[in-house]
């Protein structure tokens, strides 16, 4: 079946490469002996598709990087080795940060600069920081009242939306957030307006608290004076696992996930703590198919040490 759905999409049927990514979130040991037909076919984005990429498939794509025998491609090879499971491909990607390779000139980012596309990064003492869980849980939207007279945006005026209320002594969400060393409670809230076009910021604390933050910087474009909107009148119970940490879905109803991997509808957009400037962690993805509006997705991410969380949204 797989070897049908490589020789598939290599033919540029995109059916078949739907499915492949499918199994790659699901399985990604299941493609791991595909992976060499699918590369000999050119098949090479989504990169996601080589999560499971061995020692064979690693090896073969840094010798041909070293050896300049990858233009046009190179963009694409680097961001399979970001996600790549075989150690050889982190290596590779630090020695062509300090010495790039062939071609990197015509790229407009340096090489491991795509370990954030893979959600992990370089922490400041050299070491590689995993930014998601290695574990999900789907998160079911519960209804709520719309309570009124809370804290509101100071943008539009739209009520401030709390996106998720979460306990770490709960243990399945001790889990999911075990990768940001966050404790006690979780509540992030933002505006669901205007974090559509800006990544929004609240300080956290662990007894709860939430607040707007006061260096959230409003874009020139975004519309003034415009009649509030209610938030979302729901709030997300964590459900039960995720056979793999990569099925969150941003597009699917029921696809609200939190801990793993997100699933980025445009390129990953892992935000930055406003506090330290280091990458925050991921936390998880409310899709809008699990909203009212049915479209997009918000993304959460966190920074336990500086007390930053941040929503950003997607949409194609």
């Amino acid at each position: 079946m797989i070897e049908e759905l490589v020789r598939a999409a290599a033919a540029d049927d995109d059916d078949a490469l739907e499915e492949l990514v499918a199994i790659a979130a699901a399985e990604p040991a299941r493609l791991a002996g595909h992976l060499g037909p699918l590369l000999d076919a050119g098949v090479l984005w989504p990169p996601v598709l080589y999560r499971g990429a061995g020692g064979d498939v690693v090896r073969r794509i840094v010798e041909d990087v070293d050896a300049g025998r990858a233009p046009g491609r190179l963009n694409n090879l680097l961001a399979i080795l970001a996600f790549a499971s075989d150690p050889g491909a982190e290596q590779a990607l630090r020695r062509w940060q300090e010495s790039p390779p062939p071609g990197a000139d015509q790229l407009h980012v340096r090489a491991l600069d795509y370990a954030r596309e893979a959600g992990w990064t370089v922490a400041p003492d050299g070491s590689r920081r995993e930014l998601c869980a290695p574990t999900a849980y789907q998160m079911i939207m519960n209804g709520v009242p719309r309570a009124g007279g809370g804290p509101a945006c100071p943008w539009c005026r739209s009520e401030l939306w709390t996106v998720v209320d979460l306990d770490v002594g709960v243990a399945e969400v001790g889990v999911a957030l075990a990768h940001t060393g966050w404790g006690g409670r979780l509540r992030i809230t933002t505006c669901h307006l205007c974090t559509c076009h800006t990544t929004l910021y609240c300080r956290v604390t662990p007894d709860g608290g939430a607040a707007w933050w006061a260096g959230n910087s409003r874009p020139e474009h975004l519309r003034v004076g415009a009649l509030p909107e209610d938030p979302p009148a729901v709030l997300p119970a964590v459900g039960e696992r995720r056979a793999s940490p990569f099925q969150a879905g941003a597009w699917e109803e029921g696809g609200s996930t939190l801990g793993g991997s997100p699933d980025w509808i445009q390129d990953a957009e892992h935000a930055d703590c406003p506090g330290c400037g280091q990458a925050m962690d991921y936390i998880g993805l409310v899709g809008g198919a699990d909203l009212e509006f049915g479209e997009g997705a918000y993304y959460l991410h966190l920074h336990a040490p500086c007390g930053f969380a941040a929503v950003n949204y997607q949409q194609s």
